[in-house]
């Protein structure tokens, strides 16, 4: 589904490295890293009702990623904090927006790939839309399986929450060749893994299944889902699925930040059952929706 431009962005504030620009003059230097190489990693946040949710594990994943990427100066948990607190109250934003946070290892003295020409310190880039979930959740979307397989371990590890989504986007890109809504991408063995954009899961017989986390990102709201299936008593089982399963499913959902729950419909033009399965769906989601009124970082303002 293609995102339009909502009007009431067209003056926001953005952060970055340590003051708000308009978005007009909201830029970096060419010689950034995440411009010179994608060096950089991001999160997405999401606001419910003067609530940042899952901020604390946000914060977390991003500084994990930047560490294991060996950036020299990783901001703390406060001057983080900070910054999206100034952000959202100059964008008087406290429901319905969507944060991309995003931390570079900043500029280089010339360009290349050496970290060490990084002289200048990171750069953190906070920037708030007003944003819905990116997906029609009430009529759910379309996948087709992409060529293009999931990173492993072995190449550029998933967990990595990193700036280099190259490997999405050609995703993506045969996604919408195919005329679907997004791919579904399989890891070196054959398996599912995720698809560009989101975790996914599947129900049979009224137990949950989604693929192991070996090639896929781990995502926080995939980690929501299978909590709330625990506090449910749903058996929820994490293992190597086939495609051929999830043709088969009572019902496919994918889980992320942008989009929340959403219902598959159809996987290689397969209709999938929406049906079967759609009561503990629901269930699922409504407890999630509830989680996100009461949960989060709470706005100052």
């Amino acid at each position: 589904m293609l995102q339009t431009f909502d009007e009431r962005n067209e003056n926001i504030f953005v952060f970055i490295k340590n003051k708000l620009y308009h978005r007009s003059e909201a830029k970096v230097s060419v010689f950034d890293s995440s411009v010179q190489g994608g060096d950089a990693v991001w999160e997405g946040l999401r606001i419910y009702a003067g609530r940042i949710f899952c901020f604390d594990t946000h914060i977390i994943r991003l500084q994990e990623s930047a560490r294991t990427l060996c950036f020299s100066d990783i901001p703390d948990f406060e001057f983080i904090r900070n910054a999206v607190f100034k952000t959202l109250e100059a964008n008087m934003m406290r429901d319905g927006a969507h944060i991309r946070l995003t931390l570079t290892r900043g500029e280089k003295i010339t360009s290349g790939m050496d970290p060490r020409l990084n002289t200048k310190g990171s750069c953190l880039i906070v920037l708030a839309e007003w944003k819905n979930p990116v997906y029609d959740n009430s009529s759910g979307i379309t996948l087709i399986t992409s060529h293009i397989r999931r990173n492993s371990p072995q190449f550029l590890d998933s967990k990595i929450h990193h700036n280099n989504l190259l490997n999405n986007i050609l995703a993506k890109i045969s996604a919408n060749g195919g005329g679907a809504d997004d791919a579904l991408m399989l890891d070196d063995n054959g398996f599912v893994s995720e698809t560009n954009a989101t975790n996914v899961f599947m129900i049979k017989n009224n137990c949950i299944y989604t693929p192991s986390a070996d090639s896929c990102l781990p995502g926080i709201t995939r980690g929501i889902v299978i909590e709330i299936a625990g506090s449910e008593n749903i058996s929820c089982i994490q293992r190597n699925i086939s495609l051929s399963e999830f043709y088969n499913a009572d019902f496919v959902f994918t889980t992320g930040t942008m989009g929340e729950l959403t219902p598959v419909t159809k996987i290689d033009g397969r209709d999938i059952d929406t049906v079967n399965g759609r009561e503990l769906f629901m269930r699922l989601n409504s407890c999630f929706r509830k989680l996100t009124m009461t949960v989060g970082e709470l706005l100052p303002f």
